[in-house]
């Protein structure tokens, strides 16, 4: 009986949340956008992460979201939000990626606030942080930043989208080579997360005659999922770690479909070498990766050139392979 009336009390609890939405965002959907952008430009040292598609983070198909690079005293930074690290919460961290904190010494200390933005007019939960950043700890947060429950109810997430944000100030680097702490721009992202629809999400790419290549590598033609081109490169006798042993297989990103900027792409996505028997027993890896432009992922050692070979296992029949690729997720960030 406990469990009904709780079952009871937050479907309900949903029901007036959803209202509350229609009537608050009327207007339209851009709002909350025009709304973060607006906020970023009055706050020179704080940079705002709008997640749309924030279901699929808090069900796992994502593990976590990086938002694009962006300035705070010259240095360059990243918000990451996870949602596999605590059960039924949301982790939240400052990540500092700058390229001139490298070796063994550098330091950075900093206070800076990570923030949930309400989107109904409630308090922001904003927890704030003095803290140093360096070679052994380049990311501070929280594990439990917040929970489903309150992220639900309580108005940050609405229409399925959630906003992160991040305050940095009082930066003071150690051992670092930077000249002139001047550069603080407020910004703001949106980062999309989309299903693959399934009727678009498979590529197949059949190398005939696979004995008789020659070259390092060769790549498949193009093809278009979600906002941009992609192809598959192989290396039929490895590359790197795999040289000489095994099969190296990757996915390339290309140029996007459309001229609107675009900034990075997450996909997760499957990387396979097909089985030709009934068996369908294929050689596949999970994998989700954030590509930024012309760049590409996968895996030196795909398949050891002797699994390949040997006949029982179905990869090479008649002198003939197949390799594929099926997307499950992608997400898309850009610069509002």
């Amino acid at each position: 009986a406990t469990n009904r009336s709780t079952q009871y009390i937050l479907k309900n609890a949903t029901k007036y949340s959803v209202f509350k939405t229609i009537t608050i965002f009327k207007m339209g959907i851009m709002s909350l956008e025009g709304t973060i952008k607006d906020r970023a430009k009055n706050s020179s040292n704080a940079h705002f992460m709008l997640i749309d598609g924030m279901s699929k983070l808090m069900s796992e198909n994502f593990k976590r979201c990086n938002s694009l690079e962006f300035y705070a005293s010259d240095l360059k930074w990243k918000l990451i939000v996870r949602s596999d690290t605590v059960k039924g919460s949301v982790s939240f961290y400052l990540w500092i990626t700058d390229s001139r904190c490298v070796g063994s010494n550098w330091e950075v200390t900093c206070s800076y606030t990570l923030s949930v933005v309400s989107q109904t007019g409630g308090p922001d939960i904003c927890k704030p942080f003095t803290l140093a950043f360096n070679a052994k700890q380049d990311s501070w947060g929280y594990h439990s930043f917040i929970t489903h429950e309150v992220l639900k109810k309580d108005g940050y997430l609405v229409n399925d989208r959630t906003v992160f944000s991040a305050e940095i100030t009082e930066v003071k680097p150690k051992f670092l080579d930077v000249t002139g702490l001047s550069r603080n721009i407020g910004r703001a992202e949106r980062l999309k997360l989309t299903e693959v629809s399934r009727n678009n999400s498979k590529f197949t790419w059949k190398i005939s005659q696979f004995s008789s290549f020659d070259g390092e590598h060769h790549s498949s033609h193009e093809f278009t999922v979600g906002p941009r081109r992609w192809y598959l490169q192989m290396y039929p006798k490895g590359t790197s770690d795999g040289a000489g042993n095994s099969i190296s297989l990757f996915l390339h990103a290309s140029d996007y479909v459309t001229d609107v900027p675009k900034e990075a792409t997450t996909a997760i996505y499957k990387l396979r070498v097909l089985d030709q028997r009934p068996k369908r027993n294929h050689r596949e890896f999970n994998v989700e990766h954030q590509f930024s432009s012309n760049s590409r992922w996968g895996f030196y050692k795909m398949l050891p050139l002797e699994e390949l070979h040997n006949a029982s296992n179905g990869y090479l029949v008649n002198d003939e392979i197949y390799l594929g690729v099926e997307f499950l997720f992608i997400s898309t960030s850009e610069f509002l």
